[in-house]
């Protein structure tokens, strides 16, 4: 049985719903999540309700955290109406997240002058993270060149606009990228069986789009949940929000794909631990790893899964690899479907 130890996985997207809607996740269920999932790691998105978008917010949100987390974490800021003035103050979050397309939640921005605001006003070398979509890509790109910031395309799902990030890196923007194991592994085919379980933002694009995906893979920065859980009351109502769960089917249908040959054991470290890391300019974090059995084959059951909302798009698939122990800052925190870390140890991640 070959056991392999790798770096603890950083999940630079994931909405944990803490505060506003609790009853979906929370910063215990979720962080707990993490840790099955062999991730040390989570960076928070801001569209709670309400959103987090000033000093009062955050402080909310960290002090929840504190409480509840059993990995680390750290946290975007959101983009609003009328923030572009003070929001770089935050100078402990992660990076501005952006809105540019619909999505869930409160937080989305319209208006091409409020774009250039944030743009103009967010401290240079600090990422803006955005949602955008389709010819909204272009218009990212094309701000984040005009004002000399990073941008960081989330969740990227389309052929199209990884051709426009990889033209960017050829001239030597600074534009960085994800793409979900969802978009990744999932298509509008899938969409069709499953309905609503399968229905998020981006919507899941076409097969051909998918292997767009794995063909690209050269310049893709990090591979990330967006974790988006709801109750399965709410995907089976007659409008169903979008997002997905995933914080504990990443690893394994990663490792499965190692497995398969589509990318080396180097590079998926590269996808989901070093690459967030220097994405977002996080700090080391000494002796967080993770152990896994890289022969273990089993079939995806979302009744073995910590996530409050208890189901997975990928019910029932067979996978390749199952963690065994996840390993923060040096202690034992999860083992063979036990967290053996108690609410609040997880910290705040620092940033360079």
């Amino acid at each position: 049985m070959p056991i392999v130890e790798l770096p603890g996985l950083i999940d630079a997207h994931v909405h944990l719903r803490d505060p506003g809607g609790t009853h979906k996740e929370d910063f215990y269920t979720g962080t707990c999540a993490a840790l099955h999932g062999g991730i040390v790691a989570v960076l928070d998105m801001p569209n709670n309700i309400p959103p987090l978008t000033d000093t009062s917010t955050l402080a909310e949100k960290k002090r929840r955290a504190a409480e509840k987390a059993v990995c680390d974490y750290g946290f975007f800021v959101g983009a609003s109406t009328d923030n572009a003035d003070a929001v770089g103050n935050l100078r402990d979050a992660v990076g501005l997240k952006m809105y540019l397309n619909e999505s869930y939640g409160p937080l989305r921005l319209e208006q091409l002058p409020l774009l250039m605001k944030h743009f103009q006003s967010w401290p240079k070398g600090r990422p803006i993270a955005v949602h955008a979509e389709e010819h909204m890509v272009a218009v990212a790109i094309a701000l984040g060149q005009l004002y000399g910031q990073h941008v960081h395309i989330c969740h990227l799902s389309r052929r199209a606009e990884m051709e426009l990030v990889r033209r960017a890196k050829e001239r030597g923007w600074k534009v960085t990228c994800e793409v979900t194991p969802h978009h990744l592994f999932l298509s509008e085919e899938d969409q069709r069986a499953l309905g609503a379980l399968a229905y998020m933002k981006p919507t899941l694009g076409s097969a051909e789009d998918r292997q767009a995906l794995w063909d690209n893979l050269d310049i893709i920065d990090v591979v990330a949940t967006d974790h988006a859980p709801h109750t399965l009351e709410e995907k089976k109502s007659a409008q169903p929000p979008p997002g997905v769960p995933g914080l504990e089917t990443m690893l394994p249908l990663m490792l499965t794909a190692v497995a398969e040959g589509r990318l080396s054991l180097d590079r998926l470290v590269s996808l989901t631990s070093t690459g967030p890391a220097r994405v977002y300019g996080l700090q080391p974090q000494q002796d967080s790893r993770v152990v896994v059995d890289t022969d273990a084959c089993y079939e995806i059951d979302a009744s073995h899964l910590f996530t409050k909302c208890s189901w997975t798009p990928f019910q029932g698939w067979q996978v390749k690899g199952r963690v065994l122990r996840t390993y923060v800052r040096g202690t034992l925190a999860y083992e063979e479907g036990r967290i053996l870390v108690a609410p609040g140890y997880g910290i705040q991640i620092g940033l360079y």
